[in-house]
């Protein structure tokens, strides 16, 4: 990725490894599902969601209410949110799997619109409140050059199931509260 900026010289045999880390590597759509198949530099990346995703909501602040609505529809289903706050863009993701049948499980996490290291100055909480009962997960976000599906993968995020979900949804709508600050 010389051309994008990378000044790193390898021996052949390391580059696979550095390719998949390398900061100057162009970034994909940070979207959740795999049918946008954009990729750009991280400038881009804003000015794609606003213009390809138009659906996404930008709220602004370090401290906002990420509401999810229908919870119950079946299958699989991703709900996005954009949060600004801090001069950065932050991504919301909250995502419904079904695990086996008939069980299905939530994963939320926040991606940052930046790389890894701008990332590491940041802490998100996602914190699920209702019926006096509070549960709270708190994490540095990734970056969108990580994307959500490795999280996932570990559940390096928020993970509930469907009966935590309804614990906490008034009439299939989730509200999530979600704080960013800086460290």
């Amino acid at each position: 990725y010389a051309t994008t900026g990378c000044s790193l010289t390898l021996h052949h045999t390391e580059k696979p490894e550095h390719e998949d880390i390398c900061e100057y590597r162009p970034y994909s759509c940070p979207c959740p599902g795999a049918s946008c198949k954009w990729q750009g530099s991280l400038e881009a990346v804003m000015s794609h969601l606003m213009h390809a995703h138009k659906s996404i909501t930008t709220l602004q602040g370090e401290d906002i209410v990420f509401l999810a609505t229908d919870i119950n529809l079946p299958g699989a289903v991703d709900w996005v949110m954009m949060q600004s706050c801090f001069g950065h863009h932050f991504m919301l993701v909250l995502e419904k799997q079904e695990k086996y049948e008939g069980h299905q499980q939530f994963f939320a996490i926040v991606l940052l619109i930046g790389t890894r290291k701008q990332a590491e100055n940041f802490v998100y909480r996602l914190e699920l409140n209702g019926n006096r009962r509070r549960l709270t997960w708190e994490a540095t976000p990734r970056s969108i050059h990580d994307g959500v599906a490795a999280a996932i993968l570990n559940s390096d995020c928020l993970v509930f199931d469907t009966a935590i979900a309804h614990l906490f949804a008034d009439n299939g709508n989730l509200g999530i509260n979600v704080t960013i600050s800086t460290c």
